[in-house]
């Protein structure tokens, strides 16, 4: 059975050739141990926080709003629990749990906890390509 640990920025890729490396151990999160809510203000955890990627946990109580904003980033926005409303560019989508929607760079986006339903979003965003 894998042990769960707390999470570790840890690079698993070689950037000089771009192979998986076997020596690094895969690190696991358990995101139960990282839902915790505000009453006054949407929690926030970092889970990793690598060059290549950036992996956010947000919890938000009924109503706490994340406002629409751009960034030069590549997101997914995974509902982990509850329910909420997600706005990417002009459209509003209104997911559950177990729902990703996915977000280009400078598209701007948000969400808010539905009235009477806590949120948790896991945001996972990655760096643009540079053309």
């Amino acid at each position: 059975m894998m042990e769960i640990i707390p999470p570790v920025a840890q690079n698993c890729y070689d950037n000089t050739t771009d192979l998986v490396r076997e020596d690094v151990m895969p690190e696991v999160i358990d995101l139960k141990k990282f839902i915790n809510f505000k009453e006054d203000t949407i929690s926030r955890q970092m889970l990793a926080d690598t060059p290549e990627m950036r992996v956010a946990l947000m919890c938000l109580e009924p109503g706490q709003e994340l406002k629409p904003h751009r960034a030069p980033l590549r997101l997914m926005m995974y509902c982990v629990e509850g329910k909420g409303t997600f706005q990417v560019g002009e459209e509003e989508i209104v997911a559950d749990e177990k729902t990703a929607i996915l977000c280009e760079p400078m598209v701007p986006h948000g969400f808010r906890a539905s009235h009477g339903v806590r949120l948790v979003v896991m945001a996972v965003v990655t760096p643009a390509e540079v053309e």
